[in-house]
């Protein structure tokens, strides 16, 4: 009896596996027919393998599919010279589609109706086409959107309100169109990224885009307004999303009955292992993968060498060159060795681009400093995921640390409605960085150097301490800096051609960096009615020399009670690093045991952060002893 029974499950199994399998097969059939018929209405200029011959999910250009290889999730076809309208029921019938991005082209026409039917779509990017008319209410009904990216078109009219309906958006660009009127007062709960510069809009900036930088609005006709109030702070959870009362599409009407053919395919296939008895060793299946990521990217064109993306090992982000240089991005700084940007890419990934400007060596030789730099690992080293070279472009990317570099964080916005950076946050950022710097020294046989240590080039991760970044690229420029620049406040007495650093310069540099966290000065500032410019290690030089005072330290420490002592230590260490003889200044390995050494008494000695009422008076503090340091 039980064999019978084991018998009809067993045969059950195999009739729900087989019409499960042929349903998944059809679902691609029909994804790949949609394809083709999009294809054979809209011809792409350049060469596009799509055959009916061929697997769609294995052998096609542009073309993503699930884990199960059943449908079609994604299309990419940017810059395949894509012209005229979109054809209606060809893309809008990939029912299981997520992202969609035709940037790049010359399609035209209105916005396509029935795009509305893609209900499982997450990223739209039509950016860089010519598509024409007004946005319709309907795209609301895209409710998982997170981003969408129309710049670049004709679009007019006004901003629908139904966007709003996009709760889950977090990057929304519409620059660059005819868009008019006056902007509604739009509430994104999940929204990062907000471009709307370049329209015909009008009117007052809405409070609930007043967040936003002004670049987010630039090239319009909008008066930007500020609040009597302070904008409330946000609540700790977004509010509900709108609820939409339309009928199901056929695609979530398929992903019901599929989802309840694998719930009856799991409740048989437990009832077949306990009327089997004993069980076999247990298999753990994974999830599917995409395929091994070769180091090495290639980008499609006329010129593959050229175009060639390098990608390091562990790196898992998925990106071309065309990727980078079409991303939405904004300019982070503009530094000694180039110009840094945020780019938020089309799967909402965000890198750091560093822009390399002034490259005085070979593609040799860049690609053999890049693979040194590549090779470093270490939790307080921003890590370079990848490169790009060229005669005319020298790309690099980092990750993107979101609480920002130490400089924005210890110097912007100084006032009543500050956030002060506590004593633990700086002796965690001065930490770390020691930590990252002194595992950079240890690279190339302890002979590899950062180059290009300041407070902007230091960032926080997730535990609140410093990662340095920027390093190894100096050796890389063609020409000096001029004496006065943004890092002559950093630079060491005896370094002149910034070409040729040194370990001992960049312990100089880290004691600038110090002293900076100290002091809550720039290495450089005005101070006076006459403006005269005040370096800041000297000027520390000299308050020590003369009489130990309190307003050595940042005026934003010292509400913090029992942290007298650690700051004195730390200033000693920072003193050390900036001495004027490079072979009197310690080692990074020493100065991150230093810091340790502060750290450990810190953490023992002081129970908590209370902010205390007054301020301590210079007898309060303790003298640093020993002789004065050298001017």
């Amino acid at each position: 009896m039980a064999a019978t029974r084991i018998a009809a499950v067993a045969i059950l199994l195999i009739f729900i596996s087989a019409s499960f399998s042929r349903c998944l097969a059809n679902h691609l059939a029909d994804d790949k027919l949609a394809l083709l018929d999009f294809i054979s209405r809209v011809p792409p200029s350049r060469n596009l393998n799509w055959r009916s011959d061929t697997s769609v999910c294995s052998d096609w250009t542009g073309i993503t599919c699930d884990s199960n290889r059943s449908r079609v999730t994604a299309v990419r076809l940017p810059g395949f010279g894509l012209n005229g309208q979109i054809p209606p029921n060809t893309l809008s019938r990939l029912s299981a589609l997520e992202i969609l991005s035709l940037r790049s082209n010359g399609l035209s026409g209105p916005f396509p109706a029935d795009f509305f039917n893609l209900t499982a779509l997450t990223g739209l990017h039509l950016q860089f086409n010519s598509f024409v008319g007004s946005l319709p209410s309907d795209i609301g009904l895209l409710s998982n959107l997170t981003l969408l990216d129309l710049s670049h078109n004709l679009f007019n009219g006004s901003i629908p309100f139904a966007i709003s309906n996009l709760a889950e958006l977090v990057s929304l660009n519409l620059s660059n169109n005819s868009f008019s009127g006056e902007l509604p007062d739009l509430e994104f709960p999940s929204l990062k990224s907000l471009n709307l510069s370049y329209n015909h809009l009008n009117g007052s900036i809405p409070a609930s885009l007043r967040g936003f930088p002004a670049s987010s609005f630039s090239g319009n006709d909008l008066v930007p307004v500020v609040p009597v109030n302070p904008v409330p702070t946000p609540a700790p959870f977004p509010p509900p999303s709108r609820k939409h009362h339309h009928k199901l599409s056929e695609g979530v009407i398929l992903g019901i009955a599929v989802g309840g053919c694998v719930l009856v395919f799991a409740v048989l296939a437990v009832v077949l292992v306990l009327c089997c008895g004993k069980g076999g060793d247990n298999v753990v299946i994974g999830k599917g993968s995409k395929g091994e990521r070769s180091p090495e990217k290639v980008v499609s064109g006329r010129q593959e060498e050229r175009n060639r993306m390098v990608f390091f090992p562990g790196c898992t982000f998925e990106f071309d060159l065309e990727d980078l240089l079409t991303a939405s991005a904004e300019i982070l700084g503009k530094g000694m060795c180039g110009t840094t940007y945020k780019a938020i890419l089309e799967d909402a990934t965000t890198v750091v681009v560093k822009r390399v400007k002034d490259v005085g060596v070979g593609k040799r030789d860049f690609e053999q400093q890049m693979e040194m730099i590549g090779r470093i690992r270490h939790e307080n080293v921003v890590e370079l995921r990848a490169y790009y070279y060229s005669k005319d472009e020298k790309l690099i990317v980092y990750d993107f640390y979101n609480q920002g570099n130490v400089s924005s964080l210890l110097h912007a916005k100084r006032g009543e409605d500050r956030t002060p950076l506590d004593w633990e946050t700086r002796l965690r950022i001065a930490l770390g960085a020691a930590r990252g710097i002194a595992r950079i020294h240890m690279e190339n046989n302890g002979k590899f150097i950062h180059g290009n240590i300041k407070s902007s080039n230091v960032f926080l991760n997730n535990q609140q301490y410093g990662c340095v970044s920027d390093f190894g690229l100096t050796s890389l420029m063609a020409t000096t800096v001029p004496p006065v620049s943004r890092n002559a406040g950093y630079r060491a007495p005896e370094v002149i051609d910034t070409r040729r650093t040194t370990q001992a310069s960049d312990v100089y540099s880290f004691g600038v960096l110090l002293l900076e966290l100290l002091t809550g000065k720039s290495p450089i500032h005005v101070a006076g009615a006459g403006e005269e410019m005040v370096h800041l290690v000297r000027w520390v030089q000299s308050v020590v020399r003369e009489e130990w005072t309190a307003e050595v330290f940042d005026l934003e420490l010292m509400r913090y009670p029992n942290i007298e002592e650690e700051m004195v230590e730390m200033l000693q260490i920072g003193m050390a690093c900036v001495a004027r003889m490079p072979e009197q200044r310690p080692r990074m390995a020493d100065v991150v045991r230093m810091l340790e050494d502060v750290r450990r008494a810190d953490t023992a000695n002081r129970p908590s952060l209370e902010i205390k009422s007054d301020v301590a008076t210079p007898s309060q503090i303790p003298s640093t002893g020993g002789p004065s340091p050298q001017n």
